[in-house]
């Protein structure tokens, strides 16, 4: 299995989303709802878009959770991977976000289902950083190559340099820092509505980074690992050819099969010589989701990927003698009283 491709994700399933208007003022994606839509109309149509993703992607064999959220103060919960990721051997990493209105998306039960159903050997919580004003908001704000150990991040109110290099020191990465901006001068808000890379494929728009020094540091880092690149321009990053992620699933028999999870409107802006080089190494899913889009991110912004190995289901799990004797149906203690208290 690719370090790179996760063969399970955490969606969060939001049924109070609108278009976060404390985000507004530094995502350049964002939009507003179509004059007289409701927020209930906006609310149920992105939950259907939610729906339909979940389904897409178990269809194609990718194990899915789903979280409910039913608390209208989180308009933007749709999106977890900008609070937490999972990393190979074991580790979470918990960050520190941008606007304040999205700072309760970190959620318990996530990370006790993430606890209780995979290997987690530690949680790195970095959002205790948030009241000195610095932010990482996880892979929103880094573009990881989990397979060279490659932390790919666009400079911006939502990246510090700072947390970017503690986190690539906890995590062993290394950090590539870059400026990014489109036409009228603006910081991309979060690397990954302009970057997506996958196990043989990466698509990125070398084009919005100013530097071209630090363009051509980021090409070459980008092609040693023998991944094939293609090119997005601006106007392809706008319909959100950028924002997608490379998933492992599996065929109706069991065999891995490697898709790229993208919006309906990525694909469709992306010319059919850029499809058929993602198509070498991967199949594509493209989702309709054009409300959640309204809030300036995409499939990849709805998907935190799952890098952790799976624990065995209980039932499957063999106790050791050690562990049964201590697991006894009336345990008594050294006093003759049962542990309950009801001897």
């Amino acid at each position: 299995m690719s370090a790179q491709a996760p063969s399970a994700v955490i969606l969060v399933r939001a049924t109070s989303f609108v278009p976060n208007p404390a985000t507004a003022a530094d995502n350049a994606f964002q939009a507003d709802a179509p004059a007289g839509q409701t927020e209930q109309a906006t609310s149920a149509r992105a939950m259907a878009e939610m729906d339909a993703l979940a389904e897409a992607l178990r269809a194609v064999g990718v194990r899915v959770h789903v979280f409910d959220d039913d608390d209208h103060t989180r308009p933007d919960s749709v999106f977890p991977n900008n609070w937490v990721s999972t990393h190979a051997g074991g580790a979470v990493a918990v960050y520190p976000m941008y606007a304040s209105n999205r700072r309760h998306e970190r959620r318990a039960d996530v990370l006790e289902m993430l606890k209780s159903e995979y290997r987690v050997q530690t949680i790195v919580d970095y959002s205790g950083l948030e009241p000195d004003g610095v932010f990482l908001e996880g892979t929103g704000a880094m573009v990881l190559d989990h397979v060279s150990r490659v932390a790919y991040t666009a400079r911006s109110h939502r990246a510090d340099a700072a947390v970017l290099e503690r986190f690539c020191t906890d995590f062993t990465y290394e950090p590539m820092a870059f400026d990014a901006v489109d036409s009228d001068g603006v910081p991309v808000y979060h690397t990954n509505v302009i970057a997506c890379i996958g196990t043989d494929v990466a698509m990125i728009a070398l084009g919005m980074i100013p530097d071209e020094h630090r363009r051509e540091q980021v090409r070459e880092r980008l092609a040693v690992t023998g991944r094939t690149i293609v090119e997005l321009t601006e106007e392809q990053i706008r319909e959100f050819a950028g924002n997608a992620v490379e998933l492992c699933g599996r065929t109706p028999d069991g065999r891995r099969r490697y898709v790229m999870a993208m919006s309906a409107r990525a694909k469709r802006s992306l010319r059919p010589e850029q499809v058929a080089a993602i198509e070498e190494s991967c199949e594509i899913v493209a989702v309709d989701i054009p409300t959640i889009e309204l809030a300036g991110g995409s499939v990849r912004c709805m998907i935190a990927g799952i890098h952790l190995d799976r624990r065995p289901p209980l039932a499957q799990a063999e106790l050791t003698e050690a562990v049964e004797a201590i697991n006894e149906d009336n345990p008594v203690t050294p006093d003759g009283r049962y542990v309950d208290g009801n001897a």
